[in-house]
């Protein structure tokens, strides 16, 4: 039996969805969703289900203890109560398609794995959402290859903690999530440890499995990437320092200072070649991001948004490493002290 465990906290735009859908999955023996301190109409809505969905069983997560981050917390008390011989981690926001636990299952037998995990696609409504989230999941695909990570021979670890199946033996022999009770990258950090053990894991981004839709808001888009890029980085200033001059909107920049002058009157030469050269990077850097929008299943007229997706990225990348580093990272309502490396 799989037992899907789902935190939520102040989850009512997408509680219902999330729980029907993992809920109707043939496999899925339970599904406990753990209320963690909700202040919304999350725990009125799970009333309602409870009554409907023999199979869905609700806790509440209680005070947060001390030296835990939120979702870990309740992660674990639904892991403790499970009866499973699968967890299924998932989130509040994440929507499977119909036969999604038994394609995980089935990938957990043909690649050796306890460990299966998804990257969803991605449900983007708004221009800031289809400028920034894309940009960012092209950087990481980028850092995070898959097939690094699927090799057992490799160090390489990583998942998305959106769907994140896991043989209850080996999640209880790496010391579950309160082994990672303080990381704010979970997800990451556990693929680390059970790979770490010698275990098996196995990482994608499947079409037609699960989807989400992460940030209804600007400002919780905002907040979100900003807690996660800099340990996305691997927690370390210089290839934080390395991402961001790569990816930082120069040729733009250029390109306005060059128009600027011309408009004041500075006609020479040299103003024209120097045009010329950022406008060549311009190019190639727009070609560069078609190609992998290609690769990482986006729509290519994403393009369009390569100039303000890489003017937010680099503002994310410089916030989260000062929240990281020197002030306090704040999480769906609830602030943590950032570990300086």
């Amino acid at each position: 039996m799989v037992s899907a465990i789902i935190p939520a906290r102040n989850e009512e735009a997408s509680i219902a969805r999330a729980v029907e859908s993992v809920a109707m999955q043939l496999e899925v023996g339970e599904v406990i969703v753990v209320n963690d301190q909700s202040t919304d109409g999350t725990g009125a809505i799970l009333a309602e289900l409870a009554k409907r969905i023999p199979k869905l069983k609700v806790i509440e997560a209680g005070p947060l203890p001390a030296e835990w981050v939120g979702k870990n917390h309740a992660i674990s008390i639904g892991a403790a109560a499970a009866q499973g011989d699968w967890l299924l981690f998932t989130d509040a926001d994440t929507y499977h398609y119909p036969g999604a636990t038994r394609r995980a299952l089935s990938d957990a037998v043909d690649h050796d794995a306890v460990f299966v995990s998804y990257s969803p696609e991605q449900e983007m409504e708004t221009w800031w959402e289809r400028a920034l989230i894309p940009f960012v999941y092209c950087r990481l695909a980028a850092r995070f290859s898959f097939a690094r990570v699927n090799d057992p021979a490799r160090p390489d670890a990583a998942a998305n903690g959106q769907f994140l199946l896991v043989l209850r033996d080996a999640y209880d022999a790496v010391g579950g999530h309160a082994a990672v009770a303080r990381e704010i990258l979970d997800d990451v950090m556990l693929a680390r440890l059970v790979k770490r053990n010698g275990y098996g894991i196995y990482f994608t981004a499947p079409m037609g499995v699960v989807r989400t839709r992460m940030y209804r808001s600007f400002a919780a888009m905002w907040q979100g990437w900003t807690k996660n890029l800099y340990p996305l980085m691997g927690g370390d200033s210089k290839p934080m320092f390395f991402e961001f001059i790569e990816t930082l909107p120069i040729s733009e920049a250029g390109l306005l200072i060059v128009a600027l002058l011309h408009f004041a009157g500075v006609r020479t030469s040299l103003l024209v070649a120097v045009a010329g050269v950022f406008a060549g990077v311009l190019l190639g850097r727009h070609l560069a991001y078609a190609a992998a929008l290609y690769r990482n299943l986006y729509p290519t007229s994403y393009i369009k948004y390569h100039v303000v997706g890489s003017t937010l990225y680099s503002a994310a990348l410089v916030e989260s490493w000062w929240k990281s580093t020197r002030g306090k990272v704040v999480w769906k309502g609830r602030e943590y002290a950032a570990r300086t490396p």
